[in-house]
């Protein structure tokens, strides 16, 4: 509490009319609550294997909406630190984000980025934009630059259902990189130390129109390449029944597809890789 609060009751700044922004308020009022604010002192780099950094997360546009998924794995260095990560999460109804990069600082950022959106939604009685809640995350990401210079990146992917979007073009996806940029993607996007084997599964299996259960097997066998070749990205465990996170955003709202329908998919997809190790031919 500041000098100014007496009995425990806020300060005043809480009750002063100002930004509809929960980051800037915190910046003004409460920085060292940021997830942001430097964790090292200047010049000095953070080790690869001293802190968990997630790995592959993707999204794609399919016949009813968009969907998000990722793996399960974490890592530090050569180790693996974590085996059921959960690095999908809804920011609101109609948005999720995901996460690849330093845990800590990610988990601790999508929680400040859902009660940001929470926030601008009570302050100015609406719903903030899809491009608005796109760009809202890339100045946060910037604020952390500082922090991915010094090696504790966070990567986020962004999706969402555009209710004010033309209709078959109302999911869409963000990409950012690690000084805040912001680049909207068509169709299909990866991101993380798995991506590029994500991203060329997906070049093959993906086509416009993709029914949900075809959506979110492309995404699975997406994943598996990504896992197939890149050593920190987790493929299904089926002896744990650990299964990537897989979620829908349509005009219903967020949707994370049950755990029973994640694993019957899985199951299915490694029984093809057996008599097909490198995966399904594209379409014609």
């Amino acid at each position: 509490m500041s000098g100014n609060d007496t009995a425990g009751l806020p300060s005043e700044a809480f009750f002063t009319p100002g930004t509809s922004s929960f980051t800037e308020f915190l910046a003004a009022h409460r920085p060292r609550l940021l997830p942001t604010a430097p964790v090292l002192p200047g010049g000095v780099r953070a080790a690869a294997d001293r802190f968990p950094h997630g790995t592959t997360v993707l999204a794609l546009v399919y016949r009813d909406g968009v969907l998000i998924a990722g793996d399960r794995r974490a890592t530090m260095g050569n180790l693996i630190a974590q085996r059921d990560l959960e690095k999908v999460h809804p920011a609101d109804d109609f948005t999720a984000v995901a996460f690849a990069g330093t845990v800590g600082l990610a988990v601790d950022m999508v929680r400040l980025y859902q009660v940001e959106l929470t926030h601008f939604e009570k302050i100015e009685g609406t719903q903030m934009t899809l491009a608005g809640k796109a760009t809202r995350l890339a100045s946060m990401i910037r604020q952390n630059l500082a922090q991915a210079m010094q090696g504790l990146a966070v990567v986020p992917l962004l999706a969402g259902y555009d209710l004010t979007a033309p209709e078959g073009g109302r999911g869409r996806i963000f990409g950012f990189d690690a000084a805040g940029g912001l680049y909207e993607k068509h169709d299909f996007y990866a991101e993380g130390s798995g991506s590029p084997y994500a991203r060329g599964a997906l070049k093959k299996l993906y086509r416009p129109g993709l029914t949900r259960r075809e959506a979110a097997l492309a995404a699975l066998q997406a994943l598996y390449d990504a896992a197939d070749d890149d050593s920190a990205t987790g493929g299904p465990d089926l002896n744990r029944r650990i299964f990537p996170v897989v979620c829908l955003i349509t005009e219903d709202g967020f949707e994370r597809l049950p755990e029973a329908e994640t694993e019957e998919l899985s199951r299915e997809m490694v029984g093809q890789r057996t008599a097909r190790p490198d995966g399904p031919h594209a379409t014609p």
